[in-house]
Formats: C-alpha cells, structure tokens, sequence
C-alpha cells in the first residue's frame, strides 16, 4: 500500500463495501440504500466473521473478492462474531488498515467503547424506523464515497 490517498469521487472508481451481517432484512436495507443514494457503490456480503476473514484473505471460495475500501459489520453473528472478527483483522499487518464500521443494533456504552478500543473506525447504532435506516446508510456511503480521503489499497 501506498502513502498516498484516494477518494472514489475524484478517481472514477467505485467504493467496495464488504457486509458482514447475518440479518436478511438488514442486509436488504443496506442494498436497497445504497441503490438509492446513486453512488458507485459496489457491495458483498458475507454472514459471519469467518466467512469475512476468508473474503478478506482471498481463501476458497472468495479467491475473486475485491479488497473493500469499507467494511460493515454487525456484532451478533453465529459462528465468529463482530468482535472476534475486529480482532482479528486489526492484529493482521496485511488487514489492519481495513476501515472497519461497526453497524448493530446495540448502542451499549461498554460496545461502544470496546470497539474503538479495537481499532473500529465508526460505531453506528441500526435506526429501527426504516426510513431512518436507509438515510443513515445513505449518508455512510456519501462520506465514505465522497468526503473522506482514504489510503489506497494498492
């Protein structure tokens, strides 16, 4: 990777966003935001953070995975969950630089402030009003794909 920075905006790139959520509904409004804000956003989605750290390390059957510039992630997840998986991302030298945002249902302080602890870049409550779901969405993919300059995962 190199020093210098990107933002999707400027490079006629699109922004990969990997999900990591277990919930159909919720990984459908976060589709359907994403559609709707007309960004270049591309997206996959995975359902745990074991299938996430095989995306992440290209294992089988994720050998074609783009590398995301975002990743969303739920805490509560069979399997590995959220908070296994943000370790274990940010202790590997060739993920730690993964923009890691956690999006659940929580908004418990202690969550909250073991998360950042962990290395995550942003910590977002899921709205339970839709509409208000898909504007927080709608907004995230904005300063991700808009506002932000990011290191270039060269």
């Amino acid at each position: 990777m190199s020093g210098r920075t990107s933002n999707p905006a400027d490079s006629g790139t699109s922004l990969q966003v990997l999900l990591v959520e277990d919930e159909p509904a919720d990984a459908h409004l976060v589709r359907l935001a994403f559609r709707e804000s007309q960004l270049d956003i591309q997206m996959d989605q995975v359902v745990d953070g074991l299938d996430a750290l095989a995306y992440l390390k290209k294992d089988p059957p994720y050998e074609q995975a783009a590398t995301p510039g975002l990743i969303l992630l739920d805490l509560n997840m069979p399997r590995m969950n959220g908070r296994e998986f943000l370790a274990e991302v940010k202790k590997d030298a060739g993920l730690k630089r993964l923009p890691v945002v956690v999006l659940t249902t929580s908004d418990a302080e202690q969550d909250i402030e073991s998360c950042y602890e962990s290395g995550a870049s942003g910590f977002i409550t899921k709205p339970i009003d839709i509409d208000q779901f898909i504007h927080v969405i709608k907004s995230l993919g904005d300063y991700w794909s808009n506002v932000l300059k990011i290191p270039r995962q060269d």
